[in-house]
Formats: structure tokens, sequence, C-alpha cells
């Protein structure tokens, strides 16, 4: 990687990004971690080696790259209190529905700035990113970026309008798909199979449909109708499913993220 990355707070997110980072053969002395909590600090300096701090000003100063990962609600004065020249950092957000410009504004003129929306699979380094570039972000910016988020799963680069969509897919997505196979483990409990054996069941149905809708690159309709047989027990599932307005909720929950992320942003 060549850089020192410095993370301003150590939460889930930032843990999952360092995981894949060590995983991908960076060195954990090129790491740092700002974090207020001593607990959370001694934990990741403990588990993972990396330096951890409690001044953002100071971790600024040591890092070529600095991910925000702090809660949005907090950025206007974490952000605030960074003070000016910070021009030759780059920082990359992860904060849901700040606006690259108003992190630009927040920073200082000539920030250098790229969003990124990940989310939580990146813990299993399995994560879904989509990436923004700043005003001021190089395509070098660009490049280090998916770099670094490549090691916890895929990424793809989007326009930055695009990102409150990305929020309401893949963003909040896994906890949509979680929500499911509870559901469908209550299912099989309900018809008599033990909690354990139905959540297995549920959860290697979701993995590996998954997977195998990623290597076949077969549309999902396609691989559905391979499963529903004329006259048979599935195609009579999707019928209820679509009678009790499966695919208009899904929808529907993605239509009021979308809106959540983008009145966050306005904030």
């Amino acid at each position: 990687m060549d850089r020192k990355i410095g993370f301003i707070g150590g939460g889930n997110m930032a843990e999952a990004i360092i995981k894949g980072l060590l995983a991908g053969g960076v060195p954990a002395a090129e790491l740092a971690v700002s974090e207020p909590s001593e607990p959370r600090r001694n934990l990741l300096a403990e588990r993972y080696g990396v330096q951890v701090l409690a001044d953002n000003v100071e971790l600024c100063r040591m890092s070529d790259a600095v991910v925000l990962a702090v809660k949005p609600q907090v950025a206007p004065q974490v952000l605030g209190a960074l003070g000016a020249g910070l021009t030759d950092k780059l920082f990359i957000s992860i904060m849901a529905g700040v606006k690259s410009a108003a992190i630009e504004g927040m920073l200082g003129a000539g920030a250098r700035v790229v969003r990124v929306m990940p989310n939580t699979p990146a813990l299993v380094l399995q994560g879904a990113s989509a990436i923004s570039r700043g005003y001021n972000a190089h395509e070098d910016d660009l490049v280090l970026t998916r770099r670094i988020f490549d090691l916890v799963g895929t990424t793809c680069v989007v326009d930055e309008k695009l990102l409150d969509a990305v929020t309401g897919v893949s963003g909040s997505g896994p906890a949509y798909v979680l929500t499911f196979i509870e559901a469908l483990s209550d299912a099989g409990v309900k018809h008599g199979l033990t909690r354990d054996v139905a959540t297995a069941l549920a959860a290697q149905t979701v993995y590996g449909t998954a997977k195998l809708l990623m290597e076949s690159h077969e549309h999902p309709a396609a691989l559905k109708s391979n499963v529903a047989s004329p006259g048979g027990t599935t195609i009579a599932a999707m019928h209820s499913l679509d009678r009790d307005g499966f695919r208009a909720a899904t929808i529907n929950a993605v239509d009021v993220c979308v809106a959540r992320s983008k009145e966050l942003g306005e904030k």
C-alpha cells in the first residue's frame, strides 16, 4: 500500500477495514486509529497491533490517508476541530449521507475527499462498497481507495448522486437479508425444525443462492425459473409471496432508506 492510513473512529466498520488491510499484507505499523474510548483503543491495539491514540489532529498529521469512520451527526464537531493545512491528505469518508462538498467545507478549501458506502459483510471480507470521488480528489486517490476496499470485498465506482441509492440497496441491505433469514427460520420452526437447523438451512440457502447468481452470471429470474417446476411447490410459494406484497415491501423499504439518507445529507 505504501501509505500510512489513519482512522478517525474505531468502530465495527473501521475494524473491518483494518482486518482486510492486514489480511492483504499491509503492515500493522502503517495503520493508526484515533478513538475516544480507551477500552476500544486497547482492544484494537491488542487484537491487531495497530497504533492507537485519542488525538484526531495528531492522527491526521501522521497519516497520508484518513478514513472518516464517525457518525454523520458528529461530523461538523469532529472535522471542524481538525484545523487547516490538510490539503496534502486524502480523506476517505464512510459517513452515510454526508456529501463530499459538505466534508470539503468542514475541512477547508482544497480538501481531497473520496466517499465510500461500504456494508457490514466487510467484517468477514465480503463487503460491497460503492465509491465516489469528490471535487478535489485525484485519480490516484480513487485508485488507492479502491485498493483499500477491494481488500474487504468488492467495489464499484458511481456518481455521488447515486450513493443514496447505494445506501438503500447494499448499505442497509444486510438488515433486509437478515430479516428474511430470521423469517425463513421462524417458518421452519413453525413446521417442526429445531431453531439451529432452521437457521442453518436458511442462512446457507441465502449464501449459496447468492454465490450461484454471482458465478453463473444469469439473471435472477432465470435462476428462479429453474427452481419453480410447473404445478410444483415453489411456484405456489412464489404466488403467495407476490400476493402478500413481498416485492413491493422490499422496494418500499429501499425507498424509505434512500429518502432518509438524503435527509441526513441535508442536515
